[in-house]
């Protein structure tokens, strides 16, 4: 592993800063914990979530407030990571698109989950697919997260980012046995999601010669109004057991008590919600199925409510649930059952720590739309393309005084019409070279990157502590393109 190239030394970026982490970003807004009033049927229950807010801007009823985020704008035009001008940075390393993350706001916002889980026992499965920066995994093991894992190779990363297999959560509709029989040695829980699986997950455990902890991924049919390719939970997904099918998989298990133990229940609901309501539907279901599931004799321990939470995408400055509301939601129902309780957040610990930087190439216009053509691209961020997602945009610098505002598509230079980081945006007309940041660009953005035309993918840095700037990785090269194809 390469170490960390530090650019603590650079004549434009000073080591004298220092900065808190014991502030958290997330107001404690204390809301009123869930009371379990009476009793709910086992039957098969389908509940719809109030519909999740897709631009906080555009509500006029919900309550703003000044926005919290490590980049900031401050009054003299230029915008800053913990203290540092982005401008600086960019001028201090690799002239091409780049990641730039705030290593102190990763911690503050494991510590906003650390301290809403207080007084429950707890596993923070932080999810890789989110953002698979191999620094990234190491400061987060270092403060106490455990790993949600989708695929063989995440579970081989996580292992060498020294996280411990016993708070590792192999998830996944599709798990091949070479991978599974991996989870099984080195002690990993592993999710059943569907009659296949078990199958799979019982002859890994035969090979491996360990008995497997695993929980049952129960779809609840919980429809959480987001995006549908982020929609997890309902009856159409692709993802988890059908919960009238409960009983099946209860036999299945008891016919393999050499090479399972059943320990817990898993549901995921979706991604990017920004209602807590439907956790605490979701929870309401899922310790009513434990309850029948340990009147058959199972000792389960564990409810595993996934993740999902969203953010302010919008920079809006609406009111949005924080850590504290989500685990609130839940809070007594774990408690009524003397539960452990796994959160697999990925986005709400990731996301707004990093900015995609950018520089602009050119402006143009087509006669009925204006452009701001920029170095980066869909290759590197697809989420405006793929789900036609909105990522706050803006300038690092001020623009020159008579620069005229107007409104622009923000696009790159991959031939595709679809290659744009965002649309519509009101802009002030920059400058050739000029800087350009997406915000909220640490979850599924790297994750997702790709070498379409043959764009390589981006060298990522952040922000220490000390207010240094260290390269946590290299960014591709042609020549690592032509290496696959050498001996050949």
């Amino acid at each position: 592993m390469a170490a960390a190239t530090n650019f603590s030394h650079s004549p434009l970026i000073s080591k004298t800063r220092t900065y808190s982490l014991n502030h958290c970003p997330f107001p404690k807004n204390t809301i009123l914990p869930f009371k379990l009033s009476k009793s709910y049927s086992l039957k098969p229950l389908s509940l719809k979530a109030v519909i999740s807010q897709q631009n906080p801007a555009t509500t006029t009823t919900q309550e703003t407030t000044q926005f919290k985020h490590c980049f900031t704008k401050s009054q003299d035009g230029f915008l800053y990571c913990e203290n540092l001008k982005v401008q600086e940075i960019m001028e201090s390393v690799e002239r091409r698109p780049f990641y730039l993350y705030s290593k102190p706001q990763i911690t503050r916002n494991v510590e906003a989950y650390k301290d809403a889980l207080e007084g429950l026992s707890s596993i923070i499965g932080y999810a890789i697919k989110a953002n698979n920066n191999l620094k990234i995994l190491e400061h987060l093991r270092g403060l106490g997260c455990g790993a949600v894992l989708v695929s063989g190779n995440e579970l081989r990363l996580a292992l060498r980012a020294g996280f411990d297999p016993t708070r590792c959560i192999f998830n996944g509709n599709g798990k091949l046995l070479d991978d599974l029989v991996l989870a099984a040695q080195e002690g990993v829980f592993v999710n059943v999601d569907s009659e296949f699986d078990l199958e799979n997950i019982v002859a890994a455990a035969r090979i491996a010669g360990k008995k497997v902890n695993v929980l049952l991924r129960i779809n609840p049919d919980v429809d959480p109004q987001v995006h549908p390719y982020v929609a997890t939970g309902n009856k159409n997904s692709k993802f988890g057991i059908r919960n009238e099918k409960l009983q099946w998989f209860l036999d299945a298990v008891k016919a393999h008590p050499n090479e399972l133990k059943l320990v817990g229940a898993h549901c995921h609901l979706g991604s990017t919600i920004t209602k807590v309501d439907i956790f605490r539907d979701a929870a309401v279901l899922m310790v009513n199925y434990i309850d029948e599931i340990r009147s058959q004799g199972f000792e389960v321990d564990y409810l595993n409510i996934g993740g999902g939470l969203g953010i302010d995408y919008y920079h809006s400055g609406a009111i949005l649930p924080t850590p504290r509301d989500l685990i609130d939601t839940v809070r007594e129902l774990v408690l009524s059952r003397n539960l452990n309780l796994i959160i697999e957040p990925g986005r709400s610990l990731i996301a707004n720590t990093c900015c995609l930087v950018n520089r602009v190439t050119g402006v143009k216009t087509n006669g009925t739309k204006n452009f701001v053509v920029i170095d980066g691209s869909m290759a590197e961020l697809i989420r405006p393309s793929l789900y036609d997602a909105y990522q706050h945009i803006e300038l690092v610098s001020p623009a020159s005084p008579d620069a005229e505002v107007s409104t622009f598509d923000v696009v790159g230079p991959v031939c595709e019409s679809a290659d744009f980081l965002g649309k519509d945006r009101e802009l002030s007309t920059p400058a050739k070279g000029a800087g350009l940041v997406v915000h909220d660009a640490g979850a599924y953005c790297m994750s997702m990157a790709s070498t379409y035309n043959l764009k390589m993918r981006p060298p990522e840095y952040w922000v220490e502590e000390d207010g240094s700037v260290s390269k946590i990785r290299h960014g591709e090269t042609f020549e690592d393109h032509i290496r696959f194809f050498e001996g050949l």
